[in-house]
């Protein structure tokens, strides 16, 4: 969707059901002859990042219903996923999880949140707010965080909302009026860095706890007494294997805490929120920080709202995809030929990470915006942009549905489900959003929990239902 020359396509009235930041931004669609109906218009970005979230959960899944220690490799399955009767359909489901999505599509809605601020805070100076942006902003992270929170002890372990929000609080309000290229290199240097760091320090640590306990056993070999450091070392390199393939006793376990009923499940995790709010708002800020920069000075230039050509995006999506499928593919090949020995795939599969995702989740935005600007499959995108503009509703139900399914419900499938099948859930909940979102905004002004978030920002009861009607501003489309 481009705009013509000298007009920005979000000036104007705002369209009813316009939340900012995670909800997504304001809806314009381009007509040169009449205005646009309410449900044909597609905001580049509402797509972009209900396409995002729907793509996060074939990731998300297996930690619902595995556990975060089978989320990207599932070694310590009930049911074997890479041999016995389903290995096949599993292996394959596998790949095809980690060539399209793996880290892809978290990367994109880091960079849409991103994104998200200078829209926020261009919206507000826009509309005189002054020095009352930066208190709209501080407040609005500050609840985000608050909502983590509640999410991720009460919900589910594994909730992303309360890292957001105290990244934009730490980092981005300042980056706001930054240039595109310094965000740029400043973000590439922030992700190289935290990407050495990662990589060196989870193969560094595990190689010294191999190397330690090869000494100790050595010993041991030939009858000598270890002292208790080098006992230590035995138990630190088991514990190290016992995280990459979990023994039997702590895999049932684990399925068997997860079977008790609510409090006895949220209790069994609650120690994982902990830990990830202590040490991984700390070890993982590159990666948002770095991916959020990006986003701010991908909307700078044009490449989230879809205003660049259909050249240029034809390009990033070749050179995106083709990357970010290669690297991610051979990788994926090298660990899985290897028998996911614990090492070879961390040199195969983490140490490429960072430039497989980001290619290709610049790859699967170029390729939607040229969808979207050639105006074709208008009926799904719709239905996409509905998901997106409800994003944070969208997500929150994910979760309850999801824990509901494998976790509180009746049904006990926490741990027992083969793996292909996992996916049936991630399809029916795909579909469930979409028509959700699109008759949820046929009636009201926001998604649920985006009315809360933003009454709650503004601390001021914000109108629900939609109005008779609303004004909107046409702009002429061009195809760029």
């Amino acid at each position: 969707m481009a705009s013509v020359a000298g007009v920005n396509p979000y000036e104007g009235v705002i369209a009813p059901g316009t939340p900012e930041e995670l909800a997504g931004p304001a809806q314009v669609e381009l007509s040169a002859t009449r205005p646009v109906a309410r449900g044909e218009r597609i905001s580049s970005m509402d797509v972009l990042r209900g396409f995002s979230l729907m793509g996060i959960l074939v990731m998300n899944i297996c930690d619902f219903a595995y556990g975060i220690h089978n989320y990207t490799y599932p070694l310590s399955t009930v049911k074997p996923v890479f041999d016995g009767p389903h290995w096949k359909i599993n292996t394959t489901v596998w790949f095809l999880r980690w060539i399209f999505a793996e880290g892809k599509m978290r990367a994109l809605f880091s960079m849409l949140f991103g994104a998200g601020v200078i829209l926020l805070t261009e919206r507000a100076l826009a509309r005189g707010a002054g020095i009352k942006a930066a208190d709209i902003f501080t407040r609005r992270n500050m609840w985000l965080v608050l909502i983590g929170m509640i999410h991720g002890y009460l919900i589910w372990d594994g909730d992303i909302l309360f890292y957001y929000g105290v990244a934009a609080l730490l980092f981005l309000f300042p980056f706001r009026n930054v240039r595109v290229k310094r965000l740029m290199w400043t973000a590439g240097i922030i992700l190289f860095i935290n990407s050495v760091l990662m990589m060196g320090g989870q193969y560094g640590s595990s190689y010294s706890a191999k190397q330690a306990a090869a000494k100790a056993n050595a010993k041991l070999a030939q009858h000598q007494t270890l002292t208790e450091d080098e006992i230590g070392d035995l138990k630190k390199w088991q514990s190290v294997q016992d995280r990459w393939r979990a023994p039997d006793k702590k895999k049932y376990e684990d399925i068997a805490a997860m079977q008790k009923g609510y409090w006895k499940a949220q209790g069994h995790v609650a120690g994982n929120v902990l830990m990830g709010e202590l040490k991984g708002a700390y070890f993982g800020f590159g990666d948002w920080v770095g991916l959020m920069l990006l986003g701010m000075a991908l909307y700078k230039n044009g490449f989230l709202p879809g205003r660049l050509s259909m050249k240029t995006y034809a390009w990033i999506a070749g050179i995106g995809l083709g990357v970010g499928w290669a690297v991610t593919g051979v990788g994926a090949y090298k660990a899985w030929a290897g028998h996911f020995d614990m090492f070879k795939t961390l040199i195969w599969m983490q140490a490429p990470y960072d430039i497989g995702r980001i290619a290709g989740a610049l790859g699967n935005a170029a390729l939607l915006l040229i969808l979207l600007k050639a105006g074709v499959f208008r009926w799904l995108l719709a239905r996409v942009a509905a998901v997106g503009q409800m994003a944070l509703s969208n997500y929150l139900l994910t979760s309850l549905t999801m824990k509901t399914i494998f976790v509180w419900g009746a049904w006990h499938w926490y741990g027992y489900v083969e793996y292909y099948k996992i996916y049936y859930a991630v399809a029916g909940m795909w579909i469930f959003n979409m028509a959700f979102s699109s008759i949820w905004l046929r009636y009201f002004e926001f998604g649920p929990m985006e009315w809360v978030w933003r009454s709650l920002t503004y601390w001021k009861r914000q109108p629900m239902r939609i109005r008779a009607a609303t004004p909107v501003q046409v702009v002429a489309a061009t195809a760029a």
